[in-house]
This record gives C-alpha cells, sequence and structure tokens, in this order.
C-alpha cells in the first residue's frame, strides 16, 4: 500500500516517532496500519521509515471492510505477527475499540514497539511529535518515582474538579514517555505516566476532551463541561448541560460491571505542550492530570480486573499535589520540586 506523497510540514515529527521514538534500524519491517482519514500523516511515516532504510507493510483499514469496524481485519492482525515494529494512525469511530485492543494483544504478546497513534492529526505531527521526547522521559522517570511511595494525589481546578486519589503499592507505576520499548508500547504523541488507583473520590469537571467517540463526537467540552461526581472510584453521577451528552457518557459508563470504574489516573507529561488543541491523543499529554473509567490497562499496571470499555476524561489548569508537595501548578509543573530546574 503507498499512502502518497510525502509532506514536507510533516516529516520532523515523522522522523521523530521512527527514529528517536520507536528507533527502528536499517533493515527493520514494520506494520504501518492506517485509515483515509490518517493518510497524510501514514505517508510521512512511510517516507521516515524509508529514510532509515528500513522496511514498511501499508495497511489501509478501508480496504478490508466497511466501518466502523467489529473486529480487526486478519491482514492487520498477521502483519503484526511477523514486524518488527507497529504503528497504527486512525480516527476513532464508535464501536471498534474492540478491534483496536485486539491490535494491542498482538503486539502485548509478541513483545514489539509499538505507536499507537488513534486520533492523530496533521496538526498534532507538527506539535506534540516534535516534541523533546528525552527530556519527557527525565520528567517522567521523576514523577514514577515520586508516585511509587506517595500516599495521596490530590487535584483541583478553578472550574471546580476537586478529588483526592490513594493508591495500591501492589500496582505499577507506568511510563509512556515516547521512548518506545518492547515491554511498553506507547501512544504518540506521548508523555503519560500513569497508574490504576484504589480509591478516588471528589469532584471531575471535564472541560477539555473527553476520549473515545466523544471527542470527535463532541469536541472540546470547555462551554459545555461535564462535572462527574465519583465515590470510591466508582461514578455515581454526570451532570452536563448537553442531556444527550450526559446521557450517553453515564450509558457508555454502564456497558459492564467495570465501566464506571476508574481504571486510570495519569500525568501528562509533554512538555513540548502550549495549549491544548481540543484533540485527546495530544491534549491528555498536557501538563496536568486526568482519569479514564473502564479498562485499567491491567497488562501493564498488574490491575485484576477488566472492562470492554476505556474513556479517559481532562480537565484545564490544574493545581496538583503529591501529599503535602505541589508540583503543578495552574498547568504548569513546578520543575525545581522534582529536580529538573
Amino acid at each position: 500500500m503507498n499512502f502518497g506523497p510525502a509532506l514536507q510540514e510533516l516529516s520532523p515529527g515523522a522522523k521523530n516517532a521512527v527514529e528517536t521514538c520507536l528507533a527502528i534500524q536499517p533493515g527493520e519491517t514494520v506494520a504501518l496500519i492506517a485509515d483515509e482519514a490518517s493518510r497524510a500523516v501514514a505517508a510521512s511515516l512511510a517516507d521516515a521509515i524509508q529514510n532509515r532504510n528500513a522496511r514498511y507493510t501499508g495497511l489501509l483499514l478501508e480496504s478490508f471492510g466497511p466501518r466502523p469496524m467489529s473486529a480487526a481485519p486478519r491482514d492487520v492482525l498477521q502483519a503484526l505477527e511477523t514486524a518488527d515494529a507497529g504503528i497504527l494512525c486512525m480516527t476513532p469511530q464508535p464501536g471498534e475499540l474492540g478491534a483496536r485492543m485486539a491490535i494491542v494483544q498482538v503486539v502485548e504478546r509478541r513483545q514489539i514497539r509499538y505507536a499507537h497513534m488513534v486520533g492523530v492529526t496533521p496538526e498534532i505531527m507538527q506539535q506534540g511529535m516534535r516534541a523533546d521526547y528525552k527530556m519527557v522521559d527525565r520528567l517522567s522517570d521523576k514523577l514514577r518515582e515520586r508516585m511509587l511511595r506517595a500516599e495521596t494525589l490530590s487535584v483541583k481546578t478553578e472550574a471546580g474538579t476537586s478529588f483526592a486519589a490513594h493508591f495500591d503499592r501492589g500496582l505499577d507505576w507506568v511510563k509512556t514517555s515516547g521512548l518506545i520499548s518492547p515491554r511498553y508500547w506507547s501512544n504518540l504523541p506521548a508523555g503519560e505516566v500513569f497508574t490504576t488507583p484504589a480509591t478516588v473520590d471528589g469532584t471531575f469537571v471535564c472541560d477539555a476532551t473527553a476520549g473515545d467517540h466523544f471527542n470527535g463526537k463532541y469536541g472540546d467540552l470547555q462551554s459545555t463541561p461535564m462535572t462527574l461526581t465519583i465515590e470510591n472510584a466508582r461514578l455515581t453521577h454526570v451532570d452536563c448541560d448537553r442531556k444527550d451528552l450526559e446521557e450517553e457518557f453515564w450509558n457508555y459508563c454502564h456497558t459492564d460491571e467495570n465501566s464506571d470504574r476508574v481504571g486510570e489516573l495519569a500525568f501528562g507529561t509533554n512538555l513540548g505542550l502550549s495549549e491544548m488543541i481540543g484533540i485527546l491523543l495530544q491534549d491528555e499529554k498536557f501538563p496536568g492530570v486526568h482519569i479514564a473509567f473502564g479498562d485499567p490497562y491491567g497488562s501493564q499496571t498488574h490491575a485484576n480486573w477488566k472492562s470492554k470499555t476505556h474513556v479517559d476524561v481532562l480537565t484545564r489548569q490544574c493545581d496538583v499535589w503529591i501529599d503535602s508537595d505541589q508540583i503543578i501548578s495552574k498547568g504548569h509543573y513546578q520543575l525545581d520540586h522534582l529536580g529538573l530546574a
């Protein structure tokens, strides 16, 4: 599959993805999976792979059947079975989480380097994908070290977010800083440190974006935020002026017995970002803290429960305390508190 000509303005971000993040070596084979909406991004990645003297197998999702996909195409899974690395760049559609999870299962079983670029756009390639991922990695390491011994994380915003989280020392804090290894695949653009919290109690105001298909359907929620009440890590109430969103989000978070459970609490650590752009894939890496309801990525965090769903919710301009130490003020890391000044 030839994805077409590479656009020059996307080349630096694509080179960063291929050479720095995935560390593709000459002679390796990459399974490059894309859809029509992400074709320009795929073309830039294909060009970067070839410039590395590596090979790629191009797979266009629409060539295997209609969207949304009910299951991952067999040819896609087969390509990942023989590749040294994989990239998925696509725009998500409702009902496709299962297909994406099947792709990730092959990656995790084979332990190949893998970049999950769901929702990627040319704009993201020119912003978050141009970050200094070695600095992102240093910040992510420092946060992970602190959180492994932390008792409490407190988060507040002027919009009304106010919650506290506590943690299970038996569960891991996972770093996805953009330097991808066979052990941990990563979203790109990257910059997250996450775990599955033991408890979360309080209010989370989603005044940025929500994940899965909600991002594409409802966009940035700054003008119509969702107020989420959480008790013992379970979603107990949703309030939003957009009643269609309120109902759909509540129903999504009750798909199965764990869809309403906080499966992820994450720091965004991409210091190359200056503002949110309304696209979850990048905005969840913005400095701050966000949560997700549903599947806890147990293969990475070691949480022993599962869900068929996973939906992130983001807030703006966080103030964040690790125990009593404020390490984020209005969405800006206090790097001196982390030994990085």
